[in-house]
């Protein structure tokens, strides 16, 4: 049997540089997750910064909006992890200046690993791209520093 990793790292938030949700990182996405019943979401409008082609919103955009969703999805279930691996389906081109909705759930989860999925819907619903991913657990109920649990009836 496999040997999992000994890593330390800090769970601490305090500095707001995260990519996807620091609100003190001047190149991040600045993403807000709110939890809505067993899910989680936020709205993102890309702008011609976050482009590849022109007018059109880079995959990697897209992977990190996802990739942020699922592990706000674990967090709200009480555990901080890191991405092990993360399955991704580009299904239509995303154009800049487009508002989107990104979902993402816990599909199963156990103490050392959680299972996710996620969305990236336009303003009429369409999913635009999706992903699953296995997320490695490094603290259960951590202390939120940063990252707050909001939630929604809506």
């Amino acid at each position: 049997m496999a040997t999992l990793p000994k890593i330390s790292i800090s769970t601490d938030l305090n500095e707001g540089l995260c990519f996807g949700c620091g609100h003190n990182n001047p190149i991040g996405l600045k993403l807000k997750f709110i939890k809505d019943g067993d899910s989680c979401r936020a709205e993102f409008t890309p702008n011609k910064a976050h482009q590849g082609w022109p007018g059109v919103v880079h995959g990697g955009i897209l992977a990190s909006l996802l990739d942020e969703a699922m592990s706000y999805a674990a967090y709200f279930e009480g555990a901080t992890c890191l991405t092990a691996s993360m399955n991704i389906r580009l299904r239509q081109p995303v154009k800049v200046e487009e508002p989107l909705t990104i979902t993402a759930s816990v599909t199963r989860n156990s103490r050392k690993l959680f299972e996710t999925r996620a969305t990236v819907c336009s303003k009429d619903g369409t999913i635009m791209a999706e992903s699953s991913a296995k997320q490695f657990v490094i603290e259960n109920e951590p202390s939120h520093g940063g990252r707050s649990r909001e939630s929604s009836n809506g």
